[in-house]
């Protein structure tokens, strides 16, 4: 019997072989996955170094945050104290968010993903290993850029959500806020790259007979965390991206004098930001679920229901974003529509955590390192949750809101639900990079005075808040009653900082990187497949998967899989490369090619930061150097793949063969590239979501737009360009130049569509300063043009590999790829030329 692949599940009983595979192939193994010397660190693309460099500059981040908020405690310890300037604490304050927010916890279990996927999944690495180089190295340029501007006095100062007016031109005039605004742009950017390796990594390299059943939770829960990405993400890129053209051009997107308000602001940043908090907490929580049974020593309980809570999670707080926004005026059926989905949120995280409780009863759990801080973050989190639903109710909400109860809140919320669950993922994982584990005893002293600390610093906040203190405020007066409240914070904070100190001497004793080999090993008797014996190249070979804890129901399989006795004992190819399995039921499909060691993706980040920070000291001719720079980069590294090698299809192990290319649906360039479409789709769907509130909302500055009629000849070279690139495919058949005709036929025609539209609404007398109207029309029209110009790239590299022969025929992965993102580039100038029209008649 044949399954989705057309792959025979019988042959499974071929293993694991009954002979060990000889030593001369895990040496070819070590020759091909080498260790880097000297400055090849710089130039490492597999996840054993990269997953560490990740988490370790993110950690700095936590720390460097951290600072920022023991600054903040010092100066609001007493009344009237002058320990910060008010210009300084705003800095200080809106860094401290930032950094913990955008360069932090984001960031941390991204970095954590890159680290564990693989060896969770038995791949060789994840997919696009160059690409998660460069969103490594634009996340730490560009982070440690950001946090620099603090010490040049340059560093934003309108808090973390850079509310307009506030943040508009006329109230910040400096280029303050363009650093963050150009800053976290950028930032996001890194994350959404990571968030399209995870999804295509967990959905594609997973051992065979891993199927979605069986897969680790950690890796449920980055793959909902990667979804939630790329449709939350987009948002605040777009409000970004608006409220900096609004600054540098003064198109008025949320000047309300002029047609635009500023409340869209807070729609588009919120659709971000209050799913940015299950983002956090969902991979820490799939972090616990992992921990959880290996301290408890017992099975998971209730795993299917895990899953499912994941995904309800995921998908119901993407309607609670204007909870924080209660307070300003939505009428009462819209606050009582967010206000029941606010509390709904809570039931599955709810399951989730009765699930730990309920492993760790009816287990017997340790209370070592990784225990502890499993108990704490379940105590600190529901503390928090229960807070959460308090806010959760309007009446309650307008009293609390923006005051130091909210402070205390989310707190709990991201401490409990991120931190603490991080800090339980370093003493439980630290085992299988390092050569040596944490020390235990430390780990007591640690949790004990990180938790206490907590408390104490932020439980009088529910106090203070109730009191009346704002947030965001840099001192007070004595006669308010805030000082011992702020004060026991104040010494909360300290406590907890030495905690971490703590943390920081250990590492500095005990870690020692060993991702070639020699670890501490499994000290913790875990059942998942990250901890089978790994080199650089991770597992020696690639096991059949059975259960949910290999490890625990077969003790025989770390020897089995040491000996190669299972899939890939060695190289087929005599390359890098890993085995490319069914999304559903993890059947082998291909062998993919993994690339090598490059500079390329790091050459593009610098560059790629480079072009931000120009844009934000308005240095445009190095910018436009550094933006050329950066795409001949990422041409040059891309240049080296979607090569066909001579073997058309090689053995896997006990005799099974399995192609060495695909392409269409079955190549992991198509699924990237579809989710990095969902990526540009949400960010044009948010866009049309402003054109609607803007006409909904400022109706008395509106003009009417170009009729549909007038549109005809836009919308019939929009239809051209998407009928050409869907037949690149079947012209590719007839020869590759025929393919790359088509393809920078498309380009033409949807670039001249974008002409005429341009032109018809200028016609109409509208320009872009004019009003929030005219402003949305031309950002619009300004994300059409940029998506073609990706195109024309895409279009253009595809001619060059034509006239080098690299394109081959009948079918190419390359080809493909620019094929689906050029005709979605036309299927959005359709949409966004009728959707313009149409809502502009009302």
């Amino acid at each position: 019997m044949t399954s989705e692949t057309g792959f025979d599940p019988t042959l499974y009983a071929r293993f694991p072989t009954q002979e060990p595979r000889p030593p001369e192939e895990e040496e070819t193994l070590r020759r091909i996955w080498c260790k880097p010397r000297g400055l090849e660190y710089l130039t490492v693309v597999n996840n054993n170094y990269v997953g560490v460099y990740y988490v370790g500059i993110a950690f700095l981040f936590f720390l460097l945050a951290g600072i920022l908020g023991l600054l903040m405690r010092v100066q609001l310890a007493a009344p009237l104290l002058d320990v910060l300037p008010q210009d300084t604490y705003n800095q200080v304050f809106t860094m401290h968010g930032t950094v913990m927010m955008f360069l932090f916890a984001v960031p941390a279990v991204e970095a954590a993903a890159v680290l564990l996927l693989p060896q969770m999944l038995a791949a060789r690495d994840l997919p696009f290993p160059r690409l998660s180089a460069y969103a490594f190295w634009a996340y730490a340029v560009g982070g440690l850029c950001f946090f620099a501007s603090l010490f040049v006095g340059l560093a934003p100062d309108g808090g973390w959500f850079m509310y307009p007016p506030l943040t508009s031109k006329a109230f910040s005039p400096g280029i303050n806020t363009d650093f963050w605004l150009l800053g976290i742009g950028f930032i996001e950017i890194s994350a959404i790259a990571g968030a399209i390796e995870i999804i295509v990594g967990v959905l594609r390299t997973r051992a065979p007979g891993m199927t979605l059943d069986k897969m680790p939770i950690f890796a449920w829960a980055m793959l909902v965390f990667a979804v939630m990405i790329i449709i939350a993400f987009p948002s605040v890129i777009l409000a970004t991206l608006l409220l900096e053209i609004e600054r540098a051009f003064n198109w008025p997107f949320f000047e309300s004098a002029r047609g635009g308000d500023p409340l869209l602001w807070q729609h588009l940043f919120w659709f971000f930001g209050h799913p940015e908090v299950y983002i956090i907490f969902l991979p820490a929580a799939g972090m616990m679920s992992m921990i959880v049974p290996v301290v408890a020593r017992t099975e998971l309980v209730g795993y299917r229901l895990i899953v499912l809570a994941m995904l309800a999670t995921g998908f119901i707080s993407f309607g609670v974003w204007a909870h924080h926004m209660f307070t300003t005026g939505m009428p009462p059926m819209t606050t009582g529509f967010f206000s029941a989905a606010s509390m709904a949120v809570s039931v599955p995280a709810g399951i989730q955590v009765f699930s730990w409780i309920a492993t760790l009863a009816t287990g017997r759990p340790r209370y070592n390192g990784p225990g502890l801080f499993v108990l704490g973050s379940i105590i600190i989190f529901v503390t928090g949750g229960l807070t959460g639903v308090m806010v959760a109710l309007v009446p309650f909400d307008w009293q609390v809101h923006d005051t130091y109860f909210i402070v205390a809140h989310f707190h709990y919320v991201l401490i409990g639900g991120m931190v603490f669950p991080l800090f339980a993922a370093f003493y439980h994982w630290v085992p299988m990079i390092s050569r040596r584990a944490l020390s235990e005893r430390l780990a007591r002293w640690v949790f004990g005075l990180m938790f206490l600390g907590m408390n104490i610093a932020f439980m009088p906040m529910h106090l203070t808040g109730f009191m009346g203190m704002p947030r965001r405020v840099y001192t007070y007066l004595p006669e308010h009653g805030w000082d011992l409240p702020n004060l026991i914070s104040t010494i909360g904070a300290f406590m907890f900082a030495v905690g971490v100190l703590l943390f920081v001497i250990d590492l500095l004793r005990n870690f020692r990187l060993s991702p070639s080999g020699g670890n501490a090993g499994n000290v913790h008797g875990a059942g998942t497949l990250e901890w089978l014996p790994t080199k650089l190249y991770s597992a020696r070979s690639i096991p059949i998967v059975h259960s949910r804890e290999p490890l625990w129901n077969d003790p025989a399989l770390a020897d089995d899989v040491a000996q190669g006795r299972y899939f890939l004992p060695g190289s087929a190819t005599g390359l890098r490369e890993t085995m490319v399995t069914s999304p559903l039921r993890a059947e082998p499909q291909y062998l993919q090619v993994m690339p090598t060691p490059s500079a390329w993706p790091l050459a593009a980040a610098v560059f790629t930061a480079g072009f931000f920070l120009s844009l934000t000291v308005q240095a445009y001719a190095f910018g436009f150097a550094s933006a050329i720079l950066a795409v001949m980069a990422m041409l040059r590294w891309l240049w080296d793949t979607d090569r066909r090698l001579p073997m058309e299809r090689v053995d896997i192990g006990a005799g099974i063969q399995v192609p060495t290319y695909v392409t269409g649906p079955s190549s992991l360039g198509w699924w990237a590239t579809v989710t990095l479409l969902v990526v540009l789709g949400m960010m044009f769907a948010m866009a049309l979501f402003g054109l609607a509130y803007l006409r909904s909302n400022q109706p008395d500055f509106w003009s009417a737009p170009p009729s549909l009629l007038a549109g005809l000849p836009t919308l019939a070279l929009h239809g051209a360009a998407l009928a050409l690139a869907v037949a690149t495919r079947r012209l590719l058949r007839i020869g590759a130049g025929w393919a790359s005709g088509a393809l920078v036929g498309a380009v033409a025609c949807g670039a001249l569509a974008l002409a005429l539209d341009n032109g018809q609404w200028m016609a109409t007398g509208l320009h872009p300063q004019m009003s929030g109207q005219a402003a949305i029309v031309y950002a619009i029209q300004l994300l059409q043009g940029c998506t073609f110009a990706v195109g024309g790239l895409m279009a253009g590299y595809c001619a060059a590999r034509v006239l080098r022969g690299l394109v081959s025929v009948p079918a190419n992965t390359t080809v493909d790829v620019c094929a689906l993102f050029i005709g979605f580039a036309a299927a959005e100038g359709l949409v966004g030329s009728v959707f313009s029209r149409l809502i502009g008649a009302g």
